[in-house]
């Protein structure tokens, strides 16, 4: 039988602030060609 794995949490992410530019980025990159959104949404972090 195997133990169930368990997920320690140490620290508290704060939820990312974005500017207006880096947004307008984020929109125009998304808009781009042969791109999609989960892409630029993942290369964001």
């Amino acid at each position: 039988m195997t133990m169930p794995r368990v997920e320690v949490i140490t620290s508290v992410e704060r939820r990312r602030r974005w500017s207006r530019e880096e947004k307008e980025r984020l929109v125009a990159a998304s808009l781009e060609p042969g791109v999609s959104v989960s892409e630029v949404a993942r290369s964001a972090g």
